[in-house]
């Protein structure tokens, strides 16, 4: 089963940052990938630019380098990266100062669809904005991308978003965050509202809790200065785990367009109640035979940081009220997956007694690895000997659904970057999500520096910190295992 592929119309898309890890790594590549699917048009274009003194060519080999490198080996073909790079160009620019800017104004092409992607710190984004305006580069409707971080609190928040306001409007910014992009998280509004066998059973009435993890296995090792400044709270719940809090939580759109899902989305944070402090764990992973621990990795002794983070959330509204949904994220765990788990209340009244195979119906969406979704549910055991209850998984994962068609699912990064060129904005944080999402949190990670909390030190390669286990078993539940 091939997947459709629908052709973009022709633009050019600068990538600011054109040189750096994220370009190389995820967007270079993306692209592409996308160009091997049919979808980059003839008079598609992509003009890296950076600091680097390069010549066009020397661009391209820059590219070919980084397709060789993250692209599949059996992905790769001679003739279509050839084909591919036929569209690529450089420009030299000091996003600080003049140089460059009159070169990349006369690369732009009239009557294209003109994106720019801010492959760079949020310290650039107010440089490149305003010399996109003053230089006449940047037309009523160009898109720029925008990455994370969105600030580093509620003001800092504020501040880029004005920042940007001065020289583009809310529909021209599109703030990416790759987790939107996933195959699995898109799937949960067509599991949701796509199918009537599930939507009348998500809400308090039927649901008893819902879990959120993403466990990851790795340390921070090469992030430590960005991460020690941020913490699991900011790097991960704050905006990855509040986005699939939200599509799980809101209520149908009206339609599915992009200022209506938006909006449903903003209700679910605003509807967040304040978190008790004893319903939040924090962790740091120790050293342990071996291995360097967080404070070897982020080469900051004696640091308060969290790499694990653990939270129960309720949310103040008519679907939810009395349904607890827990958070939980972490390095150096077990196992690298992220998955949310639906967990449905028992029947009220069971007609075969207590039996240690009868569990509650459970809902796993899988976002990685080996995106999918699995329902377990209670069945007979099959043969003699009487009524027998076991769990069973329904399971769909996309590599079996889909067969070779799961090799034609684009990864996060090519599926936002094409939406940015068709102007779909549903993928994207608005400003006042981003603003309301910092708002809950700030208030969270004010209060445990006042009290000078401390995280619980964990050994890598297990759950999280003991207390996080207890934060379910205070309320008779369990996390989900994590598992390769």
């Amino acid at each position: 089963m091939a997947s459709r592929v629908i052709p973009v119309d022709p633009f050019d898309l600068v990538i600011f940052g054109g040189t750096g890890d994220l370009a190389t790594r995820k967007i270079l590549p993306g692209l592409y990938r996308r160009f091997q699917a049919g979808q980059m048009p003839e008079g598609a274009r992509i003009i890296g630019a950076a600091r680097s003194e390069l010549t066009d060519e020397a661009y391209r080999e820059l590219v070919r380098a980084a397709v060789a490198e993250h692209v599949d080996a059996d992905r790769q073909d001679g003739a279509e990266l050839a084909g591919f790079l036929d569209r690529v160009s450089y420009t030299r620019i000091d996003a600080r100062g003049g140089d460059g800017w009159d070169t990349l104004a006369a690369k732009m092409r009239p009557d294209t669809i003109h994106a720019f992607y801010f492959s760079v710190g949020p310290g650039l984004f107010g440089d490149l904005a305003e010399r996109l305006n003053t230089h006449g580069i940047a037309g009523p409707d160009c898109r720029i991308v925008v990455e994370k971080p969105f600030g580093h609190d509620l003001a800092s928040a504020r501040a880029l978003n004005e920042t940007l306001a001065r020289h583009f409007v809310e529909h021209q910014i599109y703030r990416i965050d790759h987790y939107l992009g996933k195959e699995t998280v898109q799937n949960l509004m067509a599991v949701r509202f796509g199918n009537m066998l599930f939507e009348p059973l998500w809400n308090a009435q039927y649901v008893d809790h819902i879990q959120i993890t993403v466990a990851e296995t790795v340390g921070v090792g090469g992030r430590g200065d960005y991460y020690d400044k941020s913490g699991a709270m900011r790097d991960m719940v704050q905006n990855h785990m509040m986005q699939l809090l939200c599509l799980i939580a809101m209520e149908p759109p009206y339609t599915f367009d992009p200022d209506a899902v938006r909006d449903e989305k903003l209700k679910v944070i605003r509807a967040l109640d304040p978190v008790d402090p004893d319903d939040i764990v924090r962790g740091q992973y120790r050293a342990m035979n071996g291995t360097p621990g967080y404070l070897e990795d982020a080469e900051a002794p004696d640091s308060p940081t969290e790499s694990f983070i653990a939270l129960k959330l309720h949310l103040s509204n008519w679907r939810w009220k009395g349904t607890p949904f827990y958070l939980r994220t972490g390095k150096r765990l077990r196992a690298r997956t992220s998955e949310i788990a639906v967990t449905f209340k028992d029947p009220p009244h069971s007609i075969f007694g207590e039996q240690p195979g009868q569990r509650s119906n459970v809902l796993v969406i899988r976002l990685q690895p080996n995106e999918g979704i699995k329902l377990k549910v209670t069945i007979k055991e099959p043969g003699p000997g009487g009524m027998r209850l076991i769990e069973v998984p329904l399971d769909m994962s996309f590599a079996e659904a889909l067969g070779e068609g799961v090799r034609d699912i684009s990864d996060a990064y090519e599926r936002l970057i094409m939406d940015v060129i068709r102007g779909n904005q549903t993928l994207f944080m608005r400003g006042d999500e981003v603003e309301a999402a910092w708002a809950w949190a700030d208030p969270i990670i004010a209060a445990w520096e006042a009290r000078g909390d401390r995280p619980e030190p964990y050994d890598p390669g297990g759950s999280g910190p003991e207390d996080a286990l207890m934060l379910m078993h205070k309320d008779a539940r369990r996390w989900r295992e994590v598992r390769p």
